[in-house]
């Protein structure tokens, strides 16, 4: 071995697309939330919506609220990656800014429900990783809504009867949790993201990496 050669670069990889998906309740935005908290290597997709901002909710950091109108010229542009109607409102992912993130090697997280996954699964192939946060009991996601102050009565007995639907869509995931404790559910997560990242198929350097390893030797 050559010792007057120089370190091999880091193994270059491309990005990949993280999907967090849940009944309304289970604990997603948590998660998620922590998740970007513990790494600086994702990044939260900010989804466009036509729907009125929550309290406390920033034009720009949570969604981009935009018009009807605007949403329609999106989707006949086919700006979106993916888009859904939930609740009478629209949710979509503006293409440019995912395709920019996962070419520069950074990584994209995605709080998006089913519909939206499937459509993601379409496009992005191998780039997707789905993960399904389940409630550890109906009781336990309903105390979560309630709980939470954001939505009427109404609103929380429509989001529970469609909790049975979404949560019929798990077997479409790759990795299916049980939210029954958030710290840990958070771990299983990064422990997730740290072996997809592994993945040879993601590591675009490796082959140029060992090619000049072996020259070396």
């Amino acid at each position: 071995m050559n010792d007057d050669k120089h370190e091999l670069e880091p193994i270059a990889r491309r990005g990949l697309m993280l999907v967090l998906s849940s009944p309304s309740g289970a604990g997603k935005t948590t998660l998620a939330k922590q998740l970007l908290a513990s790494d600086n290597s994702i990044d939260m997709s900010v989804s466009v919506t036509t729907r009125q901002p929550r309290s406390g909710e920033t034009h720009g950091k949570d969604y981009y609220f935009i018009s009807g109108e605007k949403f329609d010229e999106m989707v006949a542009e086919e700006g979106l990656l993916e888009w859904a109607e939930v609740f009478g409102s629209r949710y979509g992912t503006p293409r440019g800014p995912v395709d920019m993130t996962l070419a520069e090697g950074r990584d994209v997280l995605f709080d998006i429900d089913w519909q939206g996954t499937q459509q993601l699964n379409q496009r992005a192939g191998d780039d997707l990783v789905r993960v399904f946060i389940l409630p550890p009991s109906a009781k336990v996601l309903q105390d979560r809504l309630i709980k939470r102050a954001q939505d009427s009565p109404s609103v929380v007995a429509t989001r529970m009867a469609q909790a049975s639907n979404e949560i019929s869509h798990w077997a479409e995931y790759d990795y299916v949790l049980v939210n029954d404790d958030v710290d840990k559910c958070s771990l299983a997560i990064r422990s997730i993201l740290h072996a997809e990242r592994l993945k040879r198929s993601r590591r675009i350097g490796l082959s140029e990496f060992a090619r000049r390893l072996q020259d070396d030797l």
